[in-house]
């Protein structure tokens, strides 16, 4: 007969968990009270693995990954076991009731998907609720705001274009920044994002590429010396080379 052995309900054990059936070495790590029948626990592994707590073998190793113990008493407490925290759970589906990695290929589920006509019809959308309420996009006054800034982004980026040619001397001044000189090197839309960009190659490698940007070559310079910005960051004239020891700011690709 096993002797009882008598474990205070709140000690609990940190063990992390594998299984034959998982792609993954391990799904986390969980906190297991060692008050638990190995039949209870093997019910809390269930909703976890998904293997039936019937075709369930429990292996468990150590942090070195060697066999420690098999927790093969149903009836048994888990702190009846010599386990000790860090160790892995490995939970083997004896029937092989499950195929390997049936639960991690998101593949295989079938995504819900609603065309953007059908969207706008739901009365209980984010959208209609937002147009309900007149927020965001949908508030009037937002929308007004939004259009004046942007004609204004467009009469700053045509007057700054007015003196902006391919081969000037450049000064680019960011935000919080001492300003950085160079040569303009190209002048356009991109790929990369559907804005109108300045290539520019610095005097200095303060730059964040070499004027290729996804693949796609806009202009040549070395490595580290080109960098992409919104015409109002620029200005052409004479400037002559200076040094500039600046770090990099978001508005500059």
């Amino acid at each position: 007969m096993m002797e009882t052995i008598s474990i205070h309900s709140a000690e609990v054990v940190q063990l992390s968990l594998s299984s034959s059936i998982s792609l993954n070495t391990c799904y986390s790590e969980r906190k297991f009270g060692r008050g638990l029948t190995i039949d209870a626990l093997k019910d809390k592994l269930e909703l976890i693995t998904g293997i039936p707590a019937l075709n369930m073998d429990l292996e468990v190793y150590t942090e070195d990954n060697k066999l420690a113990c098999k927790l093969s008493d149903s009836s048994a407490l888990l702190g009846s076991y010599h386990i000790d925290d860090n160790m892995r759970l490995h939970v083997i589906d004896r029937e092989k009731s499950r195929k390997v990695g049936e639960y991690e290929d998101v593949s295989k589920v079938e995504k819900y998907s609603i065309s953007d006509e059908a969207y706008s019809k739901k009365s209980d959308s984010v959208r209609a609720f937002l147009k309900k309420k007149k927020m965001g996009k949908y508030d009037p006054e937002e929308q007004v705001r939004m259009k004046q800034k942007e004609e204004e982004r467009k009469q700053m980026e045509k007057e700054a274009l007015e003196n902006i040619k391919v081969g000037s001397r450049c000064e680019v001044k960011l935000p919080n920044n001492m300003p950085r000189r160079g040569t303009v090197k190209f002048v356009g839309m991109t790929e990369f994002q559907p804005n109108l960009w300045i290539g520019v190659e610095y005097d200095e490698p303060y730059g964040k590429n070499n004027g290729t940007v996804d693949g796609i070559k806009y202009f040549e310079c070395a490595n580290k010396y080109g960098s992409f910005l919104r015409p109002f960051s620029v200005k052409c004239g004479d400037f002559p080379p200076l040094d500039d020891g600046l770090d990099d700011d978001d508005e500059e690709m």
